[in-house]
């Protein structure tokens, strides 16, 4: 079996560490590493190579939308999924700006949607 390797992107301890709760509940997902704003996830994904990485759109500097705009640009891009408080209608708005895979509010992540949104990414 695969192991998807994760980066978890928030500027919050607390909520870093749901995520990594969340991904550790996850059977075949693992977290590579951690980074705090887009500029650390730049550089964290350059290093670690992830497949997949939980991104929190309200980041310090560069935002969660600009660093997945950057990700996505690279020759093999991680599959990225946005995550904030905001209604699902305006992580639509956010997915279309960046290219995301998805965006799931932060209180409806868990291990089901972790895998449903790996799962529609075609990996």
């Amino acid at each position: 079996m695969t192991v998807v390797r994760v980066l978890l992107v928030d500027d919050q301890a607390p909520f870093l560490r749901a995520m990594s709760a969340v991904v550790a509940e996850t059977a075949g997902f693992e977290v590579v590493g951690e980074a705090s704003s887009g500029e650390e996830c730049i550089l964290a994904a350059a290093e670690l190579l992830p497949d997949f990485v939980l991104m929190d759109v309200n980041l310090p500097g560069i935002d969660g939308v600009e660093a997945t705009r950057r990700l996505r640009g690279r020759q093999f891009p991680p599959v990225v999924l946005l995550l904030s408080t905001y209604d699902e209608d305006a992580g639509a708005y956010f997915v279309a700006e960046c290219g995301a895979t998805a965006y799931v509010t932060k209180s409806a992540l868990g291990p089901d949607r972790l895998r449903e949104v790996w799962t529609a990414s075609s990996r």
